[in-house]
């Protein structure tokens, strides 16, 4: 089954931002414990004040569908509502292919070169 990644942003009030991260860290510590999960970011956009990013990596949908259903998705809920997400654009992704953004050469190539 193919990697799923889940990114995207969240816009919050820029006075209840680092209270938000730091209340949503025991569910981000947890989540990096659950089986699949590779990795759960969520960090402060360092030029938008009122956004927060989010970036997910789980092995496969079984394993996301697991986090989805568990305690730690469901707590963070609580933390996004009791600390004013006023909009989210975060999405998931399958992923296909994945490979080095550099080539053996250590060229940056957009193509996919390896397939």
């Amino acid at each position: 089954m193919p990697t799923v990644i889940i990114a995207g942003h969240m816009k919050i009030d820029p006075a209840r931002r680092a209270a938000a991260l730091e209340a949503g860290r025991a569910q981000i510590d947890g989540a990096l414990t659950e089986p699949g999960c590779e990795a759960y970011v969520w960090t402060a956009d360092p030029y938008a004040d009122d956004v927060l990013h989010v970036f997910e990596q789980w092995t496969d949908e079984a394993t996301l569908a697991d986090h989805l259903a568990g305690p730690w998705y469901r707590g963070m809920l609580e933390v996004l509502g009791a600390h004013g997400i006023s909009e989210a654009d975060v999405k998931k992704h399958r992923v296909v292919l994945s490979e080095p953004v550099y080539d053996p050469d250590g060229r940056p190539r957009a193509d996919f070169f390896t397939a």
